[in-house]
């Protein structure tokens, strides 16, 4: 073999590489993390009157940072354990496949969500003066989610099923509140409820269409200790409160009356839930079930969000 077909021959494995890393990101994921650091600048905004552009940046990358991180790890680990093989891929479920493909990728993937969980820590690091000890524990309890999420969280149902919604509804928006505007009133902390009672959800739904192939890898998720019937009612009290809590701030004029257009996605919501109760595990041959959850709290999200920005 020649020097130059051994380098070409590199060439195209490391390429391969860079694509599996990029496919083990999940950056259609990605877009949920966009709409929670939306809110949480949006609000301070509302309060401050003002938006910090470098500071906003450096929030966005931590955040982008921390859920990269939690991808990788999980798809890393996902790969390991053997449920990558097990699973029944959707466009929203079961893992990417990537390193199923190209497994020799697998090193560098978990590198890859190694130094990205760094990153996140470096950038909470330069973050602190700005919120003082109160982000230290926001921050603190962020790493360990994204630390315990696949090897130990996904073992205790409870634990898993409030994990999504406190990493990017509570830690996300709560922390990017606080960085540039100080420490919450109540209507901020009540609003958080709203991404972080909808996350659970996206995450909730998606787990139905893994649950055999989760339990052969001794995963404890709601669907499979609870049953599918108990966590689509679950699954309905959190988009009903969710909604509620928007109809309160509305009520109370904290949030603008447009904001009223959340009974759209809400629609979408509920033929979700309705789907989960009739079809449980086998919603996985209808993802456009899937879809609807996803979109009914990436929707409610962002009009929200829009509504307090042009108020």
């Amino acid at each position: 073999m020649s020097t130059a077909t051994a380098w070409a021959r590199q060439v195209v494995k490391a390429m391969e590489c860079v694509r599996v890393i990029i496919r083990s990101s999940r950056p259609p994921f990605l877009f949920l993390t966009l709409v929670c650091v939306a809110l949480g600048i949006t609000l301070a905004r509302t309060q401050t009157g003002r938006v910090d552009v470098g500071l906003t940046l450096l929030i966005l990358l931590g955040a982008l940072s921390a859920h990269v991180s939690v991808n990788a790890l999980n798809e890393y680990h996902d790969f390991k354990s053997g449920l990558d093989s097990l699973t029944s891929k959707t466009p929203f479920s079961g893992g990417s496949g990537a390193l199923q493909q190209f497994p020799q990728a697998a090193a560098s993937v978990k590198n890859f969500g190694i130094a990205c969980f760094l990153l996140t820590i470096l950038i909470g690091i330069i973050l602190l003066p700005y919120a003082g000890l109160e982000l230290l524990v926001i921050g603190g309890l962020g790493l360990l989610l994204i630390a315990s999420y696949t090897p130990w969280l996904n073992r205790h149902p409870l634990l898993c099923l409030a994990a999504p919604g406190a990493g990017f509804g509570l830690f996300m928006v709560l922390g990017t509140y606080w960085i540039l505007a100080g420490q919450p009133d109540w209507p901020v902390v009540l609003l958080t409820l709203v991404p972080f009672f909808l996350v659970n959800n996206i995450l909730l739904l998606n787990q139905y269409p893994d649950i055999s192939a989760d339990k052969l890898v001794g995963r404890k998720t709601a669907p499979i200790v609870f049953g599918t019937t108990v966590t689509s009612i679950i699954y309905t009290v959190f988009s009903l409160l969710s909604y509620f809590i928007v109809i309160g701030l509305v009520a109370i004029t904290y949030l603008p009356l447009i904001t009223l257009v959340v009974i759209v996605p809400a629609i979408l919501s509920f033929r979700a839930a309705k789907a989960a109760f009739e079809l449980g595990e086998a919603v996985v041959a209808h993802p456009k079930y899937l879809a609807a959850n996803v979109n009914a709290g990436l929707l409610t999200i962002a009009i929200i969000t829009m509504g307090l920005w042009f108020a």
